[in-house]
């Protein structure tokens, strides 16, 4: 009954700073006598006031998003080994260049492809234009020849820009994702926590610290709202 929010204060900040705990660890800790004085006060009525409830939770520290850095991005396109390079040399450099996410990668149809933009169709049905850079144009041109050569296409995904060599049909978001992972391995990238929508943070970052894209222009790239 004696404890006070003052030496639960100081509790915590002893945690802090002798232990380093971090905030969600506190957190923990701030709940499990949350749950005591309740029980304290709610369920047996042994104290008539809750010294946890004017404690405020410590605020997590925002972790600035992963990504690879200028020399990384080129050492993963440098690197593509593969069965159908073409495809997935392509996926790697509109993944870097465009910051569009994966479903929006895999639901490119043919038709979506203009002389300098693709339309993508993004989250709520939402559509936007991303426009392609000569780098994408010259690996998109490859792909599409390649991609000519496919004979075992269903008619069920003729339209699909990305398609699966050995059964012709569009790629699936989780068979994206082992693309990557296995271009990222060949790099010597694995198990740094890359992932496509750390190379959709890549792209952002990469833009943003050239100069060419200032926030408000990196919002409308990548489609947020």
């Amino acid at each position: 009954r004696k404890v006070s929010a003052a030496e639960i204060y100081e509790f915590l900040y002893m945690r802090q700073q002798e232990k380093g705990c971090k905030a969600t660890t506190r957190n923990r800790k701030l709940s499990a006598l949350r749950g005591f004085f309740h029980y304290m006060t709610v369920s047996i009525s042994a104290m008539q006031s809750d010294p946890t409830a004017s404690v405020e939770s410590a605020k997590n520290a925002k972790t600035l998003p992963k990504f690879l850095s200028e020399e990384q991005a080129v050492d993963l396109l440098s690197n593509v080994q593969s069965d159908f390079y073409e495809r997935d040399f392509c996926i790697l450099t509109l993944f870097l260049n465009c910051g569009m996410r994966l479903q929006e990668l895999v639901k490119i149809d043919m038709q979506d492809i203009k002389t300098d933009t693709i339309l993508l169709h993004g989250k709520g049905n939402k559509q936007r234009l991303a426009y392609i850079t000569p780098a994408c144009m010259e690996a998109l041109q490859h792909y599409i020849k390649a991609r000519a050569a496919l004979k075992n296409i269903p008619d069920s995904d003729k339209n699909a820009l990305f398609l699966s060599k050995r059964t012709g049909r569009r790629l699936t978001p989780r068979r994206v994702e082992q693309i990557v992972e296995r271009c990222l391995q060949s790099a010597g990238l694995s198990g740094k926590g890359f992932s496509p929508h750390k190379l959709r943070h890549t792209a952002a970052t990469l833009m943003y610290q050239s100069g060419n894209a200032d926030i408000l222009e990196l919002k409308e790239i990548l489609g947020h709202a």
